[in-house]
């Protein structure tokens, strides 16, 4: 009994790594990375698509050589902006662009015209997003991801459960709530409050799929917990709780996150101008 529960606490931990991963990796902040080729010279490339802090954000790429020169272009999302334009400066073996520093939740769209005498790319072939957010503290940020997994790797863990002889549910479903709770309903708002300035952006004020995923994964485990005191074999309840929980952490972090809005942003400026 006691090698089984050993068994079944390592293949929890080796799929909540493997979803943490994953969803890391496929999300939209993770940075884009690639190698093109100019002039017979293959350059490799790695473009930020998030940034934290009040800093604007660098741009490099990697060319050896001075031969070749960057046209750093770039616009705010989603707006019928003009494209900007801005030389890159070749520094220690660097083309350096900066892109300037948004409001939380704002998002630039850039590439990078990269050309020497015979030959003009661009990197990459489509352009890239990237997301601006305020700074989150340690104390906030570190708490969140551990929690987070922890609920992640419980509630794996209480699925699991199923094949255990003898089931016991009931300490396992109130961990992985708790936790869920803590990680996801305390320090997720207080999260989103310093990266991007509301503490809750899902259902009913919006769309923000991280908040929503928290949302439905709290609701799933508060079925788990009813069927627990209500129902005879609760386990179909909590099984269905944890493989919800899965699914949702398939999904790549920061899909449908918060996103700020420059032509609403754009109204409300000219509309304090003409008070002022």
């Amino acid at each position: 009994m006691k090698n089984r529960s050993i068994i079944l606490w390592m293949i929890a931990i080796l799929l909540t790594v493997a979803t943490a991963v994953y969803q890391r990796v496929t999300g939209p902040t993770y940075p884009i990375k690639g190698e093109t080729e100019l002039d017979e010279k293959i350059i490799h490339y790695k473009l930020d698509r998030a940034h934290a802090g009040n800093t604007n954000n660098e741009v490099k790429i990697e060319t050896k050589d001075q031969k070749f020169s960057g046209l750093l272009v770039w616009k705010r999302f989603k707006t019928n902006d003009a494209w900007h334009q801005q030389e890159m400066k070749f520094e220690n073996g660097y083309l350096i662009g900066t892109l300037p520093n948004q409001p939380p939740a704002g998002k630039l769209i850039y590439k990078i015209i990269l050309s020497n005498d015979k030959q003009q790319i661009t990197i990459p072939e489509e352009p890239v997003i990237i997301r601006f957010r305020g700074d989150v503290p340690v104390f906030i940020i570190v708490p969140h991801v551990i929690l987070i997994f922890l609920a992640m790797l419980l509630s794996t863990r209480t699925g699991l459960e199923y094949f255990n002889k003898n089931p016991n549910y009931k300490k396992l479903t109130y961990w992985t709530f708790a936790i869920l709770i803590v990680g996801g309903l305390i320090f997720g708002p207080l999260m989103q409050k310093y990266a991007f300035g509301e503490f809750w952006t899902g259902i009913p004020f919006g769309i923000d799929l991280t908040d929503n995923k928290t949302l439905i994964a709290v609701i799933g485990w508060i079925i788990a917990l009813i069927a627990l005191k209500k129902s005879v074999k609760p386990q179909r309840w909590i099984i269905f709780a944890s493989i919800l929980m899965f699914v949702i952490y398939l999904i790549p972090h920061s899909v449908l996150g918060s996103e700020l809005d420059y032509n609403e942003l754009d109204r409300q400026n000219q509309i304090e101008k003409r008070i002022e």
